[in-house]
């Protein structure tokens, strides 16, 4: 319960349509003192971690997260103990085993790390992802067939699976046992595999399904070098060395930054700029970043260009990327994927353009639907999950984006809203036999549809969804974690800020406001952001920048309102430029003084 309805500086509608609220309960204002004077963290720092609700005693730990401390046991996942021992045995007997993933970024990280594992003891290993746009998601019974007759005896499924009994059963009839290794939510009963771990299998207890699939996959990888200990003469490898590539889906997929997760990312980020993973250290080349890497670089500008192999590619090249150790391979796959996210930059600009106006029309005068759902014949499948989180952002509701192929089947992807369950919704509509086939968790989910019943999939969604959409709309605010002026925006502030980090979902980043200080700039730059010059009225002076802003509500507030002393809400990063480091102000909202 946030603030219990506390609002902030008594903004009640900000240049975005928000009111601003504070995000600490008076209760935790309490707590922020007793952390400030405990601990010597910095106030508003100590602010941030009681508005996470981290107490006085756990603050230290927080502050300093160890996988030892916090990694589960992973015998705890059911079903893990079979993975294991079997993964051991077929590492034992010189076993040919196949990987098969899924083909954006938590697929690719998670087959590299077996891919990784079981090189160490120079197993023979192949990594299969399916072809988006002719296989689909997850396992096929001829891609199983295939690996079958190729020679796997087990083919271990990452990321998907969980919902694929035919598939499964397919491998079995060809002589090829399965293990699944996923996170995504059940839909139907369980595959015949050997094991299936899933946290968040109805029968798993271990409270652990905040994981992505890369968490499980390095879960298994523990226990599995547990058990080798005992019947192997060869050393495990360091599995903390391979941390980088599990902070790298943690990140990408999204999933909430606590627990286990948290320290992951902490952990796995002071990996990745060793950057001893090839793969990684190219795609950092290739990305032009010229500073340690950060939760920011792995979502915005690794993990796309991973995923557009994936999406608009050859699948498989993320995986190869992150399981090679050959510089030559690293940079000429790296350099392959930058250039097809240049291209999926292009298709999506186009596609979007196409996609933002169709959804303006069903907003237009009124409130409009409660799910926005946009579609076309002319879209690349590859690209609706992007369409479909712009949208969502642009339309402040959940959205859908649907690509519809020749024969009028379309391939479409969900975003959802915060608190509002997608995946459950999806599969509602695939029980009512409205979609062929959908899944998905509750911020992201798959379709497959036919034309013809697009009109009843609306109402469908119109139906279960529009209450909930729309309380969760008029509830909707913006969290301010502090108020801050541009001088006490120091470079010490920020770093103690990192250490409560890393921030994003499930432990958001936290927002300040810059109160009554001066726009003494506002002009646009790059591709529709907005670079702005704050002044506090002692003087101080702090760059800010407002990304995506042009043509948005927040953009024509600032560009109306230069030269005006404003209230400014926003987040604090690093600024790297020419070898020198400077504190840098991102702006999500703002209000007038």
């Amino acid at each position: 319960m946030m603030g219990e309805g506390r609002l902030f500086l008594d903004v009640r509608q900000s240049a975005t349509g928000l009111s601003w609220e504070h995000r600490l309960t008076e209760r935790q204002d309490m707590v922020a003192l007793a952390i400030a004077q405990g601990h010597g963290v910095p106030d508003i720092v100590a602010r941030v971690l009681a508005g996470r609700g981290v107490t006085a005693d756990e603050t230290e730990r927080f502050l300093d997260p160890t996988i030892r401390d916090l990694l589960p046991n992973p015998a705890s996942l059911t079903d893990m103990d079979k993975a294991a021992t079997r993964i051991a045995a077929a590492v034992m007997a010189r076993e040919k085993v196949a990987i098969f993933g899924d083909y954006d970024v938590d697929g690719a990280a998670s087959s590299a790390l077996l891919k990784r594992f079981l090189a160490h003891f120079s197993i023979p290993s192949e990594i299969y992802i399916p072809d988006r746009i002719f296989e689909g998601y997850g396992p096929n019974p001829d891609a199983m067939r295939e690996l079958a007759s190729r020679g796997a005896t087990l083919i271990v499924t990452v990321d998907c699976g969980t919902n694929s009994a035919i598939s499964v059963d397919a491998a079995n009839e060809a002589g090829a046992d399965v293990v699944v290794l996923d996170h995504h939510q059940v839909g139907g009963a369980l595959p015949a595999a050997i094991a299936v771990v899933n946290p968040n299998r109805d029968d798993d207890l271990s409270g652990q399904g905040h994981l992505c699939a890369a968490g499980v996959v390095f879960l298994a990888l523990v226990q599995t070098a547990k058990i080798l200990r005992g019947l192997s003469d060869v050393a495990p490898p360091d599995l903390l060395s391979l941390l980088d590539l599990v902070a790298l889906a943690t990140v990408c997929d999204v999933v909430p930054l606590t627990g286990v997760n948290r320290a992951f990312v902490v952990k796995g980020l002071q990996m990745a700029r060793q950057q001893k993973n090839e793969g990684l250290a190219a795609l950092a080349r290739v990305s032009r970043i010229g500073e340690p890497i950060s939760t920011f670089h792995l979502a915005y500008l690794i993990g796309p260009r991973i995923n557009a192999g994936g999406r608009i590619g050859d699948a498989a090249l993320g995986s190869r990327l992150l399981a090679t150790d050959d510089p030559a391979e690293a940079r000429t796959i790296a350099e392959t994927l930058d250039r097809l996210n240049q291209e999926r930059q292009l298709m999506e600009q186009d596609m979007l353009a196409a996609a933002r106006a169709e959804a303006d029309a069903e907003l237009a005068g009124g409130s409009g639907p409660a799910i926005v759902v946009t579609a076309s014949n002319n879209w690349h499948p590859g690209i609706v999950g992007l369409l479909a989180s712009r949208l969502k952002d642009h339309a402040r509701r959940p959205a859908f984006a649907i690509a519809f192929n020749a024969v009028g089947i379309g391939t479409g992807s969900g975003r959802s809203v915060s608190g509002f369950d997608l995946g459950r919704l999806v599969r509602e509509a695939a029980d009512a036999g409205l979609v062929v086939k959908g899944g998905g968790h509750g911020m992201a989910a798959g379709i497959t549809v036919e034309r013809g019943r697009l009109g009843e999939l609306r109402a469908f969604f119109e139906e279960r969804a529009a209450a909930d959409v729309f309380r969760l709309q008029d509830e909707e605010s913006l969290a301010i974690d502090g108020a801050l002026a541009a001088e006490g925006a120091t470079l010490s502030l920020l770093d103690a800020l990192e250490k409560a980090g890393p921030f994003g979902a499930g432990h958001v980043a936290p927002v300040f406001v810059l109160p009554r200080h001066r726009l003494a700039d506002a002009r646009p730059v790059g591709t529709n952001h907005i670079r702005c010059e704050l002044q506090s009225d002692s003087g101080g002076r702090i760059q800010a920048i407002a990304f995506r802003a042009v043509d948005t509500a927040l953009g024509e507030f600032l560009f109306k309102n230069r030269g005006k002393s404003i209230h400014v809400a926003g987040s604090l990063s690093g600024n790297y430029w020419n070898g020198n480091r400077s504190v840098q102000f991102r702006i999500v909202d703002a209000a007038r003084a």
